[in-house]
């Protein structure tokens, strides 16, 4: 085109000109298609769950869960047996009508006797944890989108989260989210596999459509305290992993000294980013049901896809890492298991793992 204007030839020059300004607005207008259509297929692809495991059952509902164990409980219900929220007013542990007033349903506040237990419950599972090998993190309560769908909870799960919309954050309804995502975008040297965290965080979820006895008391809150376990680790051991984690949720369980069943969950009633997911369930003597206080996940390589969470192998070649998780343990339940099946005429007893934490034998 400089040629053409420098030898006077000033239409070729024009149409040349012309030529060059119709080609940058058909590339202008093929990117911003291409990138229309890139959006849209990242959209779908977001909405497609993991593949089940061969283990999981084939299943609709919670119905056709598979139960693997389960405690003795038929002499363990009685009708003088009192449900938590009554033991809860009786000897003023928690005060549910104070946190309506404060917030809204769903929101407790724990009181004096029933705040130490809490705070108890806490430490001996983060302790338990250390002694296990898992290194504690103290991570924030929001995160950003990006977060979000790094781990899978969004889409899927966003009409459940809590959205700060001035600020684009969510509130995290499991430290799973912002534990996991200190590895994204990371490159792992297989020797530092596996990868152990706990973390105790409050978690929040607004739980649309819960109503009745299945939200009365701690059984489904919208702020609720959990421990949670994430591992990082080689896809050749991450189910070895799984079984192992189950194992030590179980044995915090069975410090505590209560009735509990493990299920392996149906692919009807499995998670949307899980591969392989355990139930650990305990029994509510109060309510005369299960009370799910653990679910324990194995998600292969749904997450560290999402994450770019990679490892490098000891040919120096990159691989996805597996990443497990599992509530070790969500506290609401817990504590309605616990103080139903430890209540008696001369008021509850505090099992002896948990009395160096409280200080105190009976409330």
């Amino acid at each position: 085109m400089g040629d053409c204007f420098k030898n006077g030839d000033i239409d070729k020059a024009n149409s040349l000109k012309k030529e060059t300004t119709d080609l940058k607005n058909q590339i202008k207008s093929l990117k911003s298609t291409f990138n229309a259509f890139d959006n849209l297929i990242k959209e779908l692809l977001y909405q497609i769950p993991n593949l089940p495991n061969e283990l999981v059952p084939a299943g609709k509902t919670e119905e056709d869960n598979q139960v693997l164990y389960s405690s003795d409980i038929k002499n363990l219900t009685s009708s003088e047996l009192l449900p938590h929220w009554d033991l809860c007013s009786k000897y003023n542990l928690i005060d549910f009508e104070l946190g309506v007033k404060i917030t809204g349903a769903g929101f407790p506040v724990y009181k004096g006797k029933g705040a130490i237990l809490q705070r108890a419950l806490i430490q001996f599972f983060l302790n338990e944890a250390n002694q296990n090998g898992f290194e504690e993190l103290l991570v924030p309560h929001l995160v950003n989108e990006t977060s979000g769908y790094g781990t899978g909870q969004l889409p899927d799960k966003e009409g459940q989260m809590y959205h700060v919309i001035n600020d684009d954050l969510y509130l995290i309804p499991t430290s799973e989210v912002p534990i996991t995502n200190i590895y994204r975008n990371d490159i792992i040297e297989e020797d530092s596999l596996p990868i152990k965290h706990v973390g105790y965080t409050p978690c929040f979820r607004r739980e649309a459509g819960s109503y009745g006895k299945e939200v009365r008391g701690l059984n489904r809150l919208h702020q609720f305290d959990k421990v949670e376990i994430v591992q990082i680790t080689h896809p050749h051991e991450s189910y070895d992993t799984l079984d192992q984690m189950v194992s030590y949720v179980e044995s915090l369980i069975k410090k505590l000294k209560l009735p509990y069943r493990k299920l392996r969950l149906c692919g009807g009633d499995l998670g949307f980013t899980s591969a392989l997911t355990y139930d650990l369930e305990t029994y509510s003597v109060g309510q005369n049901k299960w009370l799910e206080v653990s679910s324990i996940s194995n998600f292969e390589t749904f997450q560290s896809n999402r994450l770019k969470l990679r490892f490098r192998d000891k040919n120096r070649n990159l691989q996805l890492a597996h990443t497990l998780n599992g509530s070790a343990l969500a506290l609401p339940r817990i504590m309605a298991s616990l103080l139903e099946i430890n209540q008696y005429k001369d008021g509850i007893h505090i099992p002896e793992v948990l009395r160096p934490y409280t200080g105190f034998e009976k409330i």
